[in-house]
């Protein structure tokens, strides 16, 4: 009989393994920080895969790819590194340097791509809720909570640039 290719039944008494074979409680706040940027993750991919922009396409999956990899390190894989802010942060500037400043609020919406990245925004605050409670206990490193902490910036400003960008391509 072949192993179970998604079903492993390893859960089911409530439990799960993180990368480094330990197994703790599916509601641990090391399971809760990873599962929710796996939401967050999810709705970049679908801002993603309804963008009329290539750039900003391929700027959401670099995104993606950087997450799958934050979340890898917080499940305690071995051999990935920490995550480092600067990557988000250079995206803050580079969408400041494409559309100029703006208004600090906007009601989401205007765009579908637009109105998924607002989804992934929240979903990344909530995920800062819950690192913060990793941090405190020293269960994370600053470099990762830094990190954590900035994601909702950068998918805020590449929101921007995404409404920008998809009504000009609804002009045409």
């Amino acid at each position: 009989m072949s192993p179970p290719w998604i079903t492993t039944k390893g859960g089911d008494r409530g439990t799960t393994s993180l990368g480094n074979g330990e197994r703790v409680p599916k509601d641990h706040p090391r399971v809760e920080l990873y599962g929710t940027l796996d939401e967050c993750q999810a709705a970049i991919g679908l801002a993603r895969a309804t963008s009329c922009s290539g750039e900003i396409a391929d700027e959401l999956y670099k995104v993606e790819d950087q997450l799958g990899l934050v979340m890898g390190y917080l499940a305690l894989y071995p051999g990935l590194e920490e995550p480092s802010p600067t990557p988000l942060e250079k995206i803050v500037e580079r969408v400041k340097n494409e559309i100029g400043e703006t208004a600090r609020f906007v009601r989401p919406g205007d765009t579908l791509p637009g109105a998924a990245l607002h989804m992934a925004r929240t979903i990344a605050r909530r995920a800062e809720r819950t690192a913060v409670k990793l941090f405190r206990n020293q269960e994370i490193d600053e470099g990762t909570y830094a990190y954590i902490n900035r994601i909702s910036d950068a998918i805020y400003a590449l929101s921007l640039w995404t409404d920008k960008i998809t009504k000009d391509c609804e002009k045409k």
